[in-house]
C-alpha cells in the first residue's frame, strides 16, 4: 500500500512550508515535494502606490530580511526616477546593508542551521535548537552571539532610523547623514564583529571540519547537485552584496552570462507547478527541463555557496583567505555540496564585517550631502542586491506621476526553489529505504537539505498563480459534522 509522510510544519526557516514524501508499495521513496501553502500578494497590492513608498512597503514582506527589500526597492526607485545618489549615500546604504548581513548570517548559523552540526543531526529534536547550541559551545559564546546581534541591529538603527523596518533609504539617496560620533560608534561595533566572525569560523573548523562524519556527509553525493550558480560581483568579479552585475557560471565554472539589472528578463524566466504557490525561475536561454541538474538544465542556485562559486574571490583580505581555504579543502571550484553553504555563509559573515570596518573607517562617510533630488519624469526601474538567501530583484513600472502600475519581485528563495526541491528528493532517496522505518533523524536530515538554503517563504510567496485553497467544515448546533467543502 502506498504511503505518504508529511513533515508539517518544517522547522527552523522563515515562513511556512511542508515536505510531502510519497512512498511506493515496497516502502521506498517514490517522490518528494517542498510545498509552499502560504500566500501573500505584495506584487498586486503595491499597484497604485507612489513608488517612493516602496522601500517602506516591501520590507514588510519579512521581519528577518527587511533591509534587503528596503535596499532593492530604493535602488529600483533610483532607476525609476533616473537619479544617481551621491557617493556618501551609497556608502551609507552599503554600510547598513553589511551590518544587516552580519546579523542575518549569524542568526542562521547559530539558531536555524547550526544546531544540526553543533548539536548533531541525530540528536533529539528537543536539543536541536539555540539552547542546545549554547549548552555545546558555552554561555560565553552564547553571550557573544547576542552581543553581535545587538551591535549590528544598532548599526542599522543608527543609519536606518529604526531597528527592524528601516526608513532611511529613499529615492536619490538616504534621508539623513550620520555624525562623527555615529561613525565611531559604528566602527567599534564593526571591529567586534570581525573578531566574532573569525571565532565562529574557528568554531566551524573545530566542530564541523574536525569531525570526519560531518565532512563525509557534507561532501556526499546525497547532498550535491551540479547546477548553474548566480551572484552579484563588482568590476573585479569579487563578491559584492549591494552593487555590481549579476554573474552566472556553469556547473563546470565557466562564465555563462553577466548582466545588469535592466537585462534580467533576457536571462531569467519563471515556471509554475499546480501544487505550490511558489514559482521556479530558470535560465531562459537553456529553458525549463524539469527538476534535473547538469549543464543542459536551466536550474541555477543563488545562495552563499552560489556567490562564492560565481565570483573570483572576496573583496576583503581575511575573507579572501577563507575563500581560498574553502576551495582548497573541498577540491576546487565550483563546489556542488549543498551543505557546504553553511561554511560559505560564515565566510560571507566575515566579509560583511570587514566591509563594515572599511566603510566606517572612511571619514568622508559623514559628508552631509546624502541625496540627489529627483527631477526627471518617472518611468520604469529595476534594482538588484544580494539578499542573504540569494539574488533579489525589484522591478517597478509607474505612470508619469510616479504611481506604480506593475511590480515584479524575484527573491533569493524563489531563485533557489527548483534546487531546493531537487535537494530534498535526493536526500530523501538516500535516507528512506524499503522495509525500514523512517526515523526522526532521517526526517531531520531531509530538512537539512532545504535548511542549508536558509529559505524565507514569507519573501518568496508574493504572487497568486491560481485560486486560494479553502477547506470548510460545516457543523450543526450539536457540533456534528454535516458537510465538508473543499477548494484545491
Amino acid at each position: 500500500m502506498k504511503q505518504k509522510i508529511c513533515i508539517d510544519p518544517i522547522t527552523r526557516l522563515e515562513g511556512h512550508a511542508r515536505v510531502d514524501l510519497f512512498l511506493n508499495e515496497e516502502g521506498a521513496l517514490s517522490n518528494a515535494y517542498l510545498v509552499i501553502p502560504e500566500l501573500r500578494g505584495f506584487e498586486k497590492f503595491c499597484e497604485g502606490r507612489p513608488v517612493e513608498e516602496m522601500p517602506r512597503i516591501t520590507q514588510r514582506i519579512c521581519g528577518v530580511c527587511p533591509i534587503a527589500h528596503h535596499m532593492a526597492a530604493a535602488k529600483a526607485g533610483d532607476a525609476v526616477y533616473h537619479v544617481d545618489p551621491p557617493p556618501t549615500a551609497k556608502k551609507l546604504r552599503e554600510l547598513m546593508y553589511s551590518a544587516f548581513f552580519v546579523a542575518d548570517h549569524a542568526t542562521h548559523f547559530y539558531i536555524l542551521g547550526g544546531p544540526d552540526f553543533v548539536v548533531g543531526p541525530d540528536a533529539p529534536k528537543s536539543e536541536r535548537n539555540i539552547l542546545g547550541v549554547v549548552r555545546k559551545v558555552g554561555k560565553e559564546t552564547g553571550s557573544k552571539v547576542m552581543q553581535l546581534l545587538r551591535d549590528n541591529h544598532k548599526i542599522t538603527a543608527l543609519i536606518g532610523g529604526r531597528y527592524i523596518h528601516s526608513v532611511s533609504a529613499i529615492v536619490g539617496g538616504v534621508a539623513k547623514p550620520i555624525t562623527e560620533e555615529d561613525r565611531l560608534a559604528i566602527l567599534e561595533r564593526a571591529q567586534r564583529s570581525v573578531e566574532f566572525a573569525k571565532e565562529t569560523l574557528q568554531l566551524f573548523d573545530d566542530i564541523v571540519l574536525g569531525n570526519p562524519e560531518y565532512v563525509d556527509m557534507i561532501t556526499s553525493d546525497a547532498f550535491a547537485h551540479q547546477t548553474y550558480y548566480m551572484g552579484l560581483v563588482d568590476e573585479n568579479n569579487k563578491v559584492n552584496f549591494y552593487d555590481g552585475k549579476v554573474r552566472v557560471v556553469s556547473p563546470t565554472g565557466e562564465e555563462f552570462v553577466k548582466y545588469g539589472p535592466e537585462d534580467y528578463l533576457n536571462v531569467i524566466a519563471e515556471h509554475v507547478e499546480p501544487w505550490t504557490y511558489l514559482k521556479f525561475p530558470y535560465l531562459k536561454e537553456i529553458g525549463w527541463k524539469g527538476f534535473v541538474d547538469g549543464k543542459d538544465s536551466g536550474v541555477y542556485r543563488a545562495s552563499p555557496l552560489a556567490r562564492l562559486n560565481a565570483a573570483d574571490g572576496m573583496a576583503t583580505p581575511e575573507a579572501q583567505a577563507m575563500y581560498e581555504k574553502f576551495f582548497d579543502t573541498l577540491g576546487g571550484k565550483p563546489v556542488h555540496s549543498t551543505l557546504a553553504t553553511h561554511w560559505a555563509r560564515l565566510i560571507e559573515l566575515l566579509y560583511a564585517a570587514e566591509r563594515s570596518v572599511e566603510l566606517a573607517s572612511d571619514e568622508s562617510i559623514t559628508d552631509p550631502k546624502v541625496r540627489t533630488i529627483p527631477t526627471a519624469t518617472p518611468t520604469e526601474g529595476i534594482g538588484i542586491v544580494e539578499a542573504p538567501r540569494g539574488t533579489l530583484t525589484h522591478h517597478y513600472k509607474t505612470d508619469e506621476r510616479g504611481l506604480v502600475t506593475a511590480v515584479n519581485l524575484i527573491v533569493g528563495t524563489t531563485n533557489n526553489y527548483a534546487a531546493i526541491d531537487m535537494s530534498i528528493v535526493k536526500a530523501a532517496h538516500s535516507l528512506i529505504h524499503a522495509g525500514e522505518p523512517v526515523s526522526d533523524a532521517a526526517l531531520n536530515k531531509i530538512e537539512m537539505a532545504f535548511r542549508a538554503y536558509d529559505p524565507c517563504m514569507g519573501c518568496a510567496t508574493h504572487a497568486q498563480p491560481g485560486d486560494t485553497p479553502l477547506k470548510i467544515n460545516l457543523f450543526d448546533h450539536n457540533q456534528n459534522l454535516i458537510e465538508k467543502i473543499q477548494r484545491d
